[in-house]
């Protein structure tokens, strides 16, 4: 039996790599009032590393939740619809629309993929 922390299980493979994911803001269109670019989220499944983590906002976090347990045992990003070509960066965008249709901002993140030790 594998143990629940290190297995997970996509289209029938078992997948027992983690990885850390670090989120980037690459570019905010609009005016945001949370990020500033280059601010970074580090997740490392289930737990977002509050002491590594420069801002945290739930619009945000909406746009990439439903993602960060299979990019982070290893699912593709291309197969996600997150990236163009196959490797280890994706990339998705903050719900809010932005002006003119919202006062705020949408935010593109980068979402990285490193190897835990």
């Amino acid at each position: 039996m594998f143990d629940d922390k290190v297995a997970f299980c996509y289209r029938g493979f078992i997948m027992k790599k983690v990885y850390r994911l670090v989120v980037t803001v690459k570019e905010i269109r609009g005016r945001c009032p949370v990020f500033k670019t280059g601010d970074n989220i580090f997740i490392e499944s289930p737990k977002i590393v509050p002491e590594k983590t420069d801002a945290l906002c739930v619009h945000a976090l909406g746009s990439m939740l439903s993602m960060i347990v299979a990019l982070s045992h290893g699912v593709s990003f291309k197969e996600l619809g997150l990236a163009v070509e196959e490797g280890d960066t994706g990339y998705v965008q903050c719900l809010d629309p932005g002006p003119p249709h919202t006062p705020g901002g949408t935010v593109l993140f980068e979402i990285r993929r490193e190897a835990i030790k």
